[in-house]
């Protein structure tokens, strides 16, 4: 019973340096996902504007853009996997991998082969450790994006992009697969096509209250669109940076409570049995104690 006991205040010990580091880890979460939350909070207008402003001057413009046109039959497409840098986040990363393992099979029923951009150490060892091929990988920012990064990012996708069809490393569509931040206990893997922009289709604005603004384009549409297409596909890249950083530190802190919560359990199911352990060894050395004293006791009842 003793080395039993030894063995289960080990496991206590063990258990409660456990506690203390996710229950710090969960603080720590706790104290970036605020910050995290409002940068996601305040980049969502300009995206959803910016979208909104590219859309109506490549549908009113006219103009047949390289970022606006559909290739008649497009035989590859790029996929950028935002994934984590760190684990301890839950099912963070598996989600988003899901997620982006059903577009590229659904890209690859369509007949396209398909470019793997990934983001985050994560996916970068999900595809090696499956041999599997991937372009180009960024990683070591997941939790704290900068828009630099989502600069360099969109960069290397738009001249992928701008490839002509046959030449190494074109791409006919950009597809981004990141998890959108709903809430806290809500994050929610998203797969978006983000290049050939999707335009509406008309000359004439759309009717009813969400209308989309005429331009005059000045020194032409050709020049505001080969300045402002670029912006776009950074701008989105940078939003969905955002809302899986947030999305990530949200998922931590909430994997990081159930951790602290079950080392809690642990630690009172190791106690109740330590006590037990430690009350049957008592027993037993006090029923040792009375068995010799009667033994002895007759012993002497015996020789007198």
């Amino acid at each position: 019973m003793a080395v039993s006991l030894r063995e289960y205040r080990a496991r206590i010990r063990s258990t409660e340096s456990m506690k203390k580091i996710t229950r710090a880890m969960e603080l720590i979460a706790a104290s970036r996902i605020i910050k995290a939350q409002q940068r996601a909070q305040a980049a969502a207008p300009y995206a959803r504007e910016l979208t909104r402003a590219v859309s109506a001057v490549a549908t009113f413009s006219n103009v047949d853009h390289p970022l606006t046109k559909e290739e008649e039959d497009p035989k590859r497409a790029a996929v950028l996997i935002v994934t984590s840098d760190r684990g301890l986040a839950g099912a963070y990363s598996s989600s988003v991998l899901k997620e982006a393992e059903r577009l590229v099979e659904r890209l690859r029923d369509e007949g396209k082969e398909v470019d793997l951009y990934i983001s985050g150490r994560k996916g970068e060892a999900y595809f090696k450790f499956r041999n599997r091929p991937v372009v180009r990988a960024w990683t070591g920012f997941s939790d704290q994006p900068s828009y630099d990064v989502a600069a360099e990012i969109g960069a290397a996708l738009i001249e992928s992009f701008l490839k002509e069809q046959g030449e190494e490393g074109d791409v006919d569509e950009v597809h981004v697969v990141y998890t959108r931040f709903r809430s806290m206990l809500v994050q929610e893997p998203t797969a978006v096509r983000l290049l050939p922009l999707e335009v509406i289709e008309g000359e004439e604005a759309p009717s009813g209250s969400d209308v989309l603004p005429l331009y005059e384009f000045e020194p032409s549409p050709e020049a505001v669109l080969d300045g402002l297409l670029p912006q776009y596909v950074q701008s989105r890249i940078f939003f969905a940076l955002l809302q899986a950083a947030a999305s990530e530190l949200a998922a931590r802190q909430k994997a990081m409570k159930s951790a602290t919560d079950n080392a809690d359990e642990l630690i009172k199911k190791y106690t109740r049995i330590a006590n037990q352990a430690r009350q049957a060894g008592i027993t037993q050395e006090i029923s040792e104690i009375v068995g010799g004293v009667n033994a002895l006791a007759d012993a002497n009842a015996g020789s007198e």
